[in-house]
């Protein structure tokens, strides 16, 4: 990556979890962080880390997000081209691409996710697991599964006018039956 680039990106806590070890002595405690890191243009990667202390798991966690950021094809710069379902293990979820102003509808680590992207407009619903763990890789199967206008033409060697036309003509066709 350049350096300019790290200076743009948005890191997001989405959470830590202590954890304990039981030793002879008592205790040991250790730190489990989620973090997620975007440059609100349509790249985003999330990380996990490990360690002692709460800083060094959030510094290992967010290592870890940059090495492993994807593009999401994004409508407008505000919204997704279409609706997705991603699961991972229990959870699922549901995400709906919105009008203008309809803002972010989303709970949990979803939302941090979602403004660091870059998305303005999305509705986005969670069911089974509400595990954090769960939610961002299912969400991030669903980013996976979405496709611009632009792919689908160049698979079906067609134009991006023609997969366009045909979304807006089957919409209506379906609203007939």
């Amino acid at each position: 990556m350049f350096e300019n680039e790290n200076k743009e990106l948005s890191e997001r806590l989405i959470t830590i979890n202590r954890v304990a070890k039981v030793v002879k002595g008592g205790r040991r405690f250790g730190f489990a962080a989620i973090m997620v890191v975007g440059d609100n243009k349509g790249r985003i990667g999330y990380g996990t880390g490990k360690a002692k202390e709460v800083p060094e798991a959030v510094r290992k966690a967010t290592e870890d997000a940059k090495t492993k950021m994807i593009r999401v094809h994004l409508k407008d710069n505000r919204t997704i081209h279409h609706d997705i379902v991603g699961r991972f293990g229990a959870g699922k979820v549901i995400l709906r691409a919105a009008a203008p102003g309809t803002g972010i509808i989303a709970g949990g680590p979803m939302r941090a996710l979602f403004e660091s992207l870059g998305i303005k407009d999305i509705v986005a619903k969670s069911t089974g697991s509400s595990n954090p763990h769960n939610m961002i890789k299912a969400t991030f199967d669903a980013f996976t599964k979405s496709e611009s206008p632009k792919s689908v033409a160049s698979k079906r060697s067609i134009k991006v006018s023609e997969v366009i036309s045909s979304k807006i003509s089957s919409k209506y066709e379906n609203k007939s039956i």
